[in-house]
């Protein structure tokens, strides 16, 4: 919870852990976890700030709001009976298990840049907003079409001329809310005014098409939101919880396999090690049950952790928004937390998990229907590989 000084009091550590300034550390899911506390304390100077100048910060005390929202999915859609066609499935076996019943996946000469570029200019054109005037575009996706990153490829087609900071978060299905995270701490103690953060990614082109435990699940698509800078009392972001275990990574994962195919012999016939051998990332492997244990144990825990640090409990809240991942995960942890269904934002049997693009393209949507309105407030959750998970209060608009 925010306190008169703009610091977000960290929560009571469990098992007599002690807390050093800035930084909690708990146990918490599988293993210990550290817990990011960010000052909104700082701010920079009153007038606009490009991102060229230097900042010099002082002390006042700032809030951040999201003021606009946009998302873009792919045209093609793949139902569960195109899948019972390529796997030993069914719409049912499907459905029940997962509440999915169709996601989208990029095909033809559609990107993921694209998609990302697409959502972005809906979330400026819903707050009216310049992207001449953005100091930060964040992009939170784990499957980038450029080794080196898509968030200065997107700077660039929003037109951007001012050539604002711009780079990738990494996180998956983490990614969106630690994107928030990052906007509110950018806005908070750098002086950054106006942050654009994207969740975007394409997991159907690191999905195995032949193993139904995992192929059913992905889909493709993009999401964003901006973030703008705020006096105190209209602060949008209310709090946060976040954690992450690498211990988990065994659970759920894609990680990088040499290409055996080009071994390089030496004059004495042993294989050298140099040069590398190509290497490529390997499909997406998961241990359903674990992963499935994770979420339902850790999630209402970080939840629970952030309405504590904002001062509210969960019948205070007004929209619960999970990460879209399953929709027996999504049923779990509201029955632990006590939301009624009705309270529940679930958009999943229309696209999968679309991993960092979930939580946006969700809110988005709901958004845009008339469910969430200016001043709702919203308990967020992001969970998955990584393993990584975290949680923030926000209130919209």
């Amino acid at each position: 919870m925010a306190n008169a000084s703009g610091f977000f009091t960290p929560s009571i550590p469990r098992l007599g852990t002690k807390i050093q300034p800035f930084t909690g550390i708990s146990r918490s899911g599988f293993c210990f976890s550290r817990r990011v506390v960010c000052s909104s304390a700082i701010e920079g100077a009153e007038k606009h700030v490009s991102p060229s100048e230097s900042r010099v910060p002082k002390l006042v005390s700032k809030g951040c709001k999201l003021v606009g929202c946009g998302s873009a999915v792919p045209s093609l859609s793949v139902s569960n009976d195109d899948l019972s066609k390529m796997v030993d499935t069914s719409d049912e076996w499907i459905s029940v298990r997962t509440g999915i019943r169709n996601r989208r996946v990029i095909s033809g000469k559609e990107s993921l840049k694209n998609l990302a570029v697409e959502a972005a200019r809906k979330a400026l054109e819903m707050a009216d907003f310049d992207p001449n005037d953005l100091d930060l575009i964040l992009m939170c996706t784990s499957t980038p079409e450029d080794i080196f990153g898509a968030a200065p490829q997107i700077q660039r087609e929003l037109g951007c001329k001012k050539s604002p900071l711009a780079y990738d978060i990494t996180a998956a299905c983490s990614g969106f809310v630690l994107g928030l995270v990052s906007a509110a701490c950018h806005i908070r103690g750098g002086g950054f005014r106006n942050v654009l953060v994207i969740g975007a990614d394409g997991l159907s082109r690191f999905v195995d098409w032949t193993d139904r435990g995992t192929c059913i699940l992905f889909g493709d698509a993009a999401g964003a939101v901006l973030v703008q800078a705020c006096d105190a009392e209209e602060d949008g972001l209310l709090s946060f919880d976040l954690h992450s275990d690498g211990e988990g990574a065994r659970h759920l994962g894609a990680p990088m396999s040499d290409d055996k195919t080009e071994e390089l012999l030496g004059s004495n016939g042993s294989v050298l090690d140099f040069p590398p051998k190509r290497s490529s990332y390997s499909c997406i492997q998961m241990n359903g049950k674990e992963v499935f244990r994770f979420a339902v144990r850790c999630v209402p825990q970080s939840i629970e952790s952030a309405l504590e640090k904002a001062g509210l409990v969960s019948s205070s809240v007004d929209w619960l928004l999970l990460h879209q991942a399953n929709q027996r995960i999504i049923d779990a942890v509201a029955t632990r937390l006590e939301f009624p269904q009705e309270k529940v934002i679930s958009n999943l049997a229309n696209y999968g998990n679309t991993s960092a693009a979930s939580i946006p393209l969700a809110l988005d949507e709901a958004v845009r229907s008339g469910k969430v309105k200016p001043g709702h407030t919203i308990a967020t959750a992001g969970f998955g590989a990584g393993l990584t998970w975290g949680s923030a209060v926000i209130r919209w608009g």
